[in-house]
């Protein structure tokens, strides 16, 4: 059995930290989207997989490669140009018999994707909250009778959850599957023809995790963050507090006065400390620096960043390559209380969060005594200078003076 990984969308609704890396490529407890998705599959038995890659697919394969790290194969399929799920799928026939197939930037739990591998034909549901985003399913006991995309209003919460088991059979609607209004040749499609002839089942999932707005990552760190276990692999000071789980890759240090509440995830050739506090539900990526005086708080940062004097840095999320001036500080919380709404490639977007600081793209530098005000995007190689304050949404390539 072999599983088919989509993974090569861009990711438009997670910028600005798309606009350098794939979607699936963002961290989550120092390990991207789809490696959790991949570790998942394997835990299932899966060994043979076929990723369709696209967008920066150069990212992808150079992490992943041939798959020997995790003892098993992997095929890459390129997109070309994103016409669509059925188009990706499509473009695996010649390499599958029967197959399943993951959307890589949703979490999925390894009991179910096995519950998945029992079915001839099969397909995950999920009941959420707001179905307003997502293809809406009608069933007739266990049985998909059809699929709705993005109804304004869902006569049902039980949507689809992007995960399927199929046989050859679907490539035959695949090359039936006419573009959607979107321009799109989607799968949905193509199963709503095959129910016409074939029946599928609806397996409902237990861990579904979908990551949409790059807030949400925040909401899959703590929960990944939550099931990780303690490992020490660096130099730990005997003057530095550990409590809880927290992890430390090779060649980190955490020096003297650090006080680090797990679950933490901190990478290699990390410089923790001295006298900083490390907030729960934070990932700190490989070649990053967290120093005096310095709070980081239920936050993902990623690699070779550093905040490195006098900062606080709470439920943010920092790109790549990132430096804060010493005194920096990210607000988190209105002072009203309310829901914290972003300015998002123009569009206002309620994040449905109480607290949230900034999202910052890769190689923003702050001056000293920058200040960031909550829910602020802010673009890759963004420089804000001394005593500036940033707010909004602030695109690529700008000076905040």
């Amino acid at each position: 059995m072999k599983c088919v990984i989509l993974a090569a969308g861009k990711g438009k609704r997670m910028h600005p930290l798309t606009f350098t890396r794939p979607k699936v490529m963002l961290p989550i407890a120092n390990k991207p989207i789809l490696e959790w998705n991949l570790l998942n599959a394997i835990d299932a038995g899966l060994r043979e997989f076929v990723f369709v890659i696209g967008y920066k697919s150069e990212m992808v394969r150079n992490y992943f490669g041939n798959g020997e790290r995790w003892n098993i194969n992997i095929e890459y399929v390129n997109q070309g140009k994103a016409l669509g799920t059925a188009h990706a799928i499509g473009m695996v026939e010649r390499f599958v018999g029967d197959f399943i197939v993951l959307c890589a930037d949703t979490i999925f739990g390894t009991q179910d994707i096995k519950n998945i591998l029992e079915k001839e034909i099969g397909m995950g549901l999920i009941e959420v909250k707001n179905a307003k985003e997502y293809g809406i399913v009608e069933t007739n006991g266990k049985k998909i009778v059809k699929i709705y995309e993005k109804m304004e209003k869902p006569f049902s919460n039980v949507i689809n959850a992007g995960i399927y088991r199929f046989n050859k059979k679907i490539f035959d609607f695949i090359k039936k599957t006419e573009k959607s209004p979107r321009g799109e040749y989607e799968i949905t499609d193509s199963i709503n023809m095959l129910l016409k002839e074939e029946e599928m089942d609806g397996i409902f999932l237990k861990e579904w995790r979908d990551v949409v707005y790059p807030w949400h990552l925040l909401d899959a760190n703590e929960k990944i963050l939550k099931k990780s276990h303690k490992k020490i692999e660096g130099d730990i000071s005997e003057k530095a507090v550990l409590n809880g789980t927290v992890v430390v890759g090779k060649n980190s240090k955490v020096l003297p006065g650090s006080f680090i509440e797990g679950p933490v995830s901190i990478g290699s050739d990390c410089k923790i400390g001295p006298n900083c506090y490390i907030r729960p539900h934070t990932s700190i990526g490989n070649g990053c620096h967290v120093g005096n005086a310095c709070e980081v708080k239920n936050s993902i940062i990623m690699d070779h960043s550093n905040v490195p004097h006098q900062s606080y840095v709470g439920d943010s999320i920092i790109g790549q390559d990132c430096n804060l001036g010493a005194g920096t500080k990210i607000a988190n919380l209105r002072l009203d209380k309310k829901n914290i709404v972003v300015t998002l490639s123009g569009n206002r977007q309620d994040t449905k969060r109480r607290k949230l600081g900034v999202i910052m793209g890769d190689n923003v530098q702050t001056g000293i005594n920058s200040v960031i005000d909550v829910g602020t995007i802010i673009g890759n190689n963004v420089f804000i200078g001394p005593g500036a304050m940033a707010k909004g949404e602030i695109k690529p390539n700008a000076n905040i003076l």
